[in-house]
């Protein structure tokens, strides 16, 4: 079979084999065996073509759908990706509303953890600081109004938690408000948060965070939080000031361990 003659008798071929079927598919394809057979250029007078049509073309082939033949392989996978976000994201909410739900007391924790990591590097910043062992103690700041309070253990304590001890100062001044906590008895080099609370301990243990604007937002300096490690023996001491004054709205202060802070510890009113 010579170049001249290979697209007729492909084409002959394709028919023989597909019959019917190869007429839907390519509906000129008699006018081009007939032109051939004539000495014509196989292509109907009134069809205008710019392109030739190749051997290979004359073959039936299935087609895949329009969708799956021009998607990008990327946004194919992409679309995979957001797929599993999003059923993961799913089965997160649904195993938090298993547990019971928030109440008010945990939903001030949860947000105060939230808060916790951008806390650093706030130098300058006094009201969003949250401690600083080397600060002047609330029970030492000259002129302000000093309350008192012991820490009790809670009975949401975390398993070898049973010997912490300590004591919690607020102080009240010109410059507004001080909090110093000094506890013992913590695991050594561990990340403990307290924070001011709105109830006494004997009401949920301390209820949910005080905050200055109630309604506003859960991170200082609307609310009173300390950060702090405990040392080798397992003690520890800091102070945050707060430009504000909380008169008599907080009367207590909650610790917490840093990486379960559903888990509290201790709790001490102040005596007002």
């Amino acid at each position: 079979m010579t170049t001249e003659q290979r697209p007729t008798a492909v084409c002959r071929d394709t028919v023989r084999r597909t019959g019917p079927a190869i007429d839907q598919e390519f509906p000129f394809m008699d006018q081009y065996t007939a032109g051939r057979a004539s000495g014509q250029d196989g292509v109907p007078a009134t069809r205008q073509t710019t392109q030739p049509v190749a051997p290979s073309a004359m073959r039936p082939v299935t087609r895949p759908a329009t969708s799956e033949r021009h998607e990008d392989p990327r946004a194919r996978r992409m679309r995979t990706r957001l797929a599993v976000c999003a059923t993961a994201t799913t089965a997160t909410a649904l195993l938090l509303s298993g547990c019971g739900g928030d109440s008010s007391a945990d939903t001030s924790d949860k947000a105060a953890a939230a808060s916790a990591a951008p806390s650093k590097g706030m130098d300058g910043m006094s009201d969003m600081a949250m401690g600083d062992p080397q600060a002047t103690p609330a029970d030492k700041i000259p002129g302000a109004e000093v309350v008192k309070g012991t820490f009790a253990l809670l009975d949401t304590r975390p398993p070898g938690m049973d010997d912490v001890k300590g004591t919690a100062w607020l102080a009240q001044g010109p410059k507004g408000t001080t909090v110093t906590v000094s506890l013992t008895g913590l695991e050594p080099g561990h990340h403990y948060m307290a924070h001011l609370h709105a109830q006494h301990c004997d009401a949920d243990n301390g209820g949910p965070h005080f905050r200055f604007t109630e309604g506003g937002p859960t991170a200082p300096p609307n609310e009173v939080h300390l950060m702090f490690d405990a040392d080798a023996s397992g003690k520890a001491m800091t102070t945050v000031d707060n430009g504000k004054k909380t008169g008599t709205g907080a009367v207590a202060v909650v610790v917490h361990p840093m990486e379960a802070m559903d888990n509290r510890i201790a709790c001490a009113d102040f005596d007002f």
